[in-house]
């Protein structure tokens, strides 16, 4: 594969999950040529078998590809994931069967929280993940990383506009649900059932204002210590959690 800008995604999950997904966009698979071990070799031959080069290189060569030492020993040079295309994202929530189920992320700039956020994400089942293309983290190989994979699995729409694409949900029957500390309802009391989009703010600044004002209501996460929050990846992780609870209560009523 030759041309067009080249991403690196690195730690076993990561990797594994473009071989999966996208192998027709990956250059090549760089390993610790130390490593011996099956779960490195299983990795291996699936990018044979794909006819993907593979490169055994010292463990210095790796932490100069991903930037830091926690790449376990691969890393995979790829094309630059943009996501899926904003065009596609109301035709997307039109294809969904029964409920739609989205999270919103308002800017968030930690790679850590993103990636946490996205697996959380893929793990309660959501349909997509919605997210501003400026002022915010892009899918950086440590966002692969952390999201173990979910990165590549859970359909990402990275939009201009990101009060425009809620208003675009709310038309195709999307209830938004904004967390924010100064809301007086707790997400507990709050119907999470039917199409959801939950949005979550910023580290720190929480939501924009004009991302709050086009919520249609807004909850909070009780906190019965000293604390006055949660990191978002935590809160989104609660948040998600609950949306699943209330779904599964409401399926077997």
């Amino acid at each position: 594969m030759a041309g067009g800008q080249k991403d690196v995604v690195f730690g076993f999950h990561a990797v594994t999950s473009v071989l999966r997904m996208r192998p027709h966009e990956i250059y090549d698979v760089w390993v610790d040529k130390s490593r011996v071990d099956q779960r490195a070799q299983l990795v291996l031959e699936t990018a044979r078998t794909r006819n993907i080069p593979v490169h055994h290189v010292g463990r210095s060569t790796l932490d100069k590809m991903a930037e830091c030492d926690r790449h376990q020993g691969i890393v995979a040079k790829c094309q630059v994931s943009k996501g899926m295309p904003e065009k596609d994202l109301i035709p997307f929530i039109e294809k969904i069967e029964g409920a739609a189920f989205i999270l919103v992320l308002d800017g968030i700039q930690d790679p850590h929280n993103l990636g946490a956020c996205l697996r959380s994400a893929n793990a309660a089942g959501v349909d997509a993940v919605l997210m501003p293309k400026d002022r915010a983290v892009g899918l950086t190989a440590t966002v692969r990383k952390v999201a173990s994979g979910a990165a590549d699995i859970t359909p990402i729409f990275q939009v201009t506009n990101l009060v425009r694409a809620l208003k675009q949900l709310k038309d195709q029957g999307v209830w938004l649900t904004g967390l924010a500390e100064e809301a007086t309802t707790s997400i507990y009391n709050s119907k999470l059932t039917g199409s959801i989009g939950l949005v979550m703010g910023a580290e720190g600044k929480g939501l924009r204002r004009l991302t709050r004002d086009t919520c249609d209501d807004l909850v909070n996460i009780p906190m019965a210590g000293q604390v006055e929050s949660l990191n978002v990846s935590v809160a989104a992780g609660v948040c998600l959690y609950e949306v699943v609870r209330q779904k599964m209560i409401n399926n077997h009523v």
